[in-house]
């Protein structure tokens, strides 16, 4: 499944999103493997098998397979912390807060790729997992590492667009005639 197809799918009602993420491919305060890094990532956040296939086919194109596992991975870590983490921030008990977590996290000190992509990924699947406390961790780590606050935002706009597509398209009416863009 492409893109395009992707797009096809969404209802009428939705063409703001089809629009949003015909564009994201034109983002350009991020790298090819950081926009496309961060497209899957929150695919697999957005746990709807068609949008992480179209989004997979795409990022094919732009990424390596290693840099596709790493992407997989901080969806696969973030979905363990993001919980966590969450449960800490939200709890009225703060020893909570102070308590070794015993998870493990190897993946975060060696993904696989530059470091700020990992983190960039990450901060974009927290977004979408809605993990106030990993949000702030990993917007610390690239802000002082000199990532650009309009790359921080434009991983946070693919996490919003990818997500608002999966969502739009588990909407059980998709299905029925007349709600789909004519192909």
């Amino acid at each position: 499944m492409s893109l395009d197809d992707l797009k096809a799918r969404l209802p009428e009602y939705a063409k703001d999103l089809r629009l949003n993420l015909g564009g994201i491919a034109g983002i350009t305060s991020l790298t090819p493997q950081q926009l496309w890094g961060a497209a899957l990532a929150t695919a697999i956040a957005s746990r709807n098998a068609d949008v992480v296939r179209a989004i997979d086919e795409t990022a094919s194109e732009h990424l390596t397979e290693q840099a596709k596992t790493a992407a997989r991975s901080a969806a696969a870590i973030m979905a363990m912390n993001n919980i966590y983490y969450r449960f800490t921030h939200l709890s009225k008990h703060p020893d909570f807060l102070t308590m070794p977590a015993r998870l493990r996290m190897n993946v975060i000190a060696n993904p696989g790729v530059e470091k700020l992509d990992f983190e960039l990924w990450s901060l974009a699947v927290s977004a979408v997992n809605g993990c106030g406390r990993c949000i702030e961790a990993h917007e610390d780590v690239l802000l002082k590492a000199g990532v650009s606050k309009e790359a921080i935002q434009d991983a946070i706009r693919i996490a919003a667009i990818v997500f608002s597509v999966a969502v739009t398209l588990e909407d059980p009416l998709i299905a029925d005639a007349g709600l789909t863009q004519a192909a």
